[in-house]
């Protein structure tokens, strides 16, 4: 569905490496206009060229989705430039694999979720009002598969994504009579710099390139929903409904983490 990116007016946020950079890309292909957004100004610049040279229009906005103003103004400049928005991506994320997250220090378990929740939520903010305006749009949540339930040794992490699910799905049952469509994306293990340096093995991990379509097609179908890999999907699901005595011997002797 090519077409169907063609001109197309997207927000990035997280857009400087690993999932983010995989999606830019691929929307400049097709022909889209996006903003990325990310805070490492060297990484975005390089990738707005290699946009525009892929046939895209891009623009690079230097900011931290943690800090609502930045991320505003941000989102101003795209406005301004290109009068209208036709779907948010709201992707920026860190793993919280550290010493600090798994001991539970609160500063260390707070920017987890300043990133992941609260960077979507500022991304919401900035962009919804317009769509609302114009009676159209779609806002898109780059979550995970670790939201379903606790997984050991990611609380900051499981907890982040969690919530930003029920955020997103509350944002859709707040906006779904408005002409805005929200999609929940849940992925799984994906060959990311976020998973790198692991040395256990992650389940059905798979390649940048393979996942990249699948969110794509997520997005064009406006899914309310969309998990993958479907073999660890189909896991993760069935685990939702176990009792806890059975998933904490279950989901206990992961080391996906490590």
């Amino acid at each position: 569905m090519k077409q169907f990116w063609h001109g197309k007016r997207v927000f990035l946020t997280g857009a400087s490496s690993g999932i983010g950079e995989g999606l830019a890309l691929a929307l400049a292909a097709r022909g889209a206009v996006t903003g990325l957004v990310a805070r490492r100004e060297e990484l975005l610049r390089e990738l707005e060229r290699r946009c525009d040279k892929a046939g895209g229009i891009a623009r690079a906005y230097t900011a931290d989705v943690t800090d609502p103003s930045a991320l505003q103004e941000a989102f101003d400049s795209f406005i301004h430039e290109f009068s209208t928005i036709d779907i948010l991506i709201a992707n920026a994320g860190i793993g919280g694999g550290d010493e600090r997250t798994r001991s539970y220090q609160p500063e260390a378990v707070k920017h987890v979720v300043d990133v992941n929740l609260m960077g979507a939520v500022n991304a919401v903010h900035a962009v919804l009002p317009s769509m609302l305006e114009q009676g159209r749009g779609q806002l898109v949540a780059i979550s995970s598969l670790a939201g379903f339930r606790g997984l050991p040794r990611s609380a900051a992490y499981s907890a982040s994504k969690a919530a930003m699910t029920a955020f997103f799905e509350s944002v859709r049952l707040d906006v779904q009579h408005k002409g805005i469509d929200v999609t929940i994306i849940q992925p799984g293990f994906i060959k990311t710099p976020l998973t790198s340096g692991r040395e256990a093995k992650m389940p059905y991990l798979m390649e940048l390139d393979d996942a990249i379509p699948l969110f794509l097609r997520a997005i064009e179908r406006r899914k309310k929903f969309a998990a993958f890999p479907w073999q660890l999907a189909t896991i993760v699901r069935a685990g939702k409904f176990m009792p806890a005595w059975m998933y904490d011997r279950i989901a206990g002797r992961a080391r996906f983490r490590e």
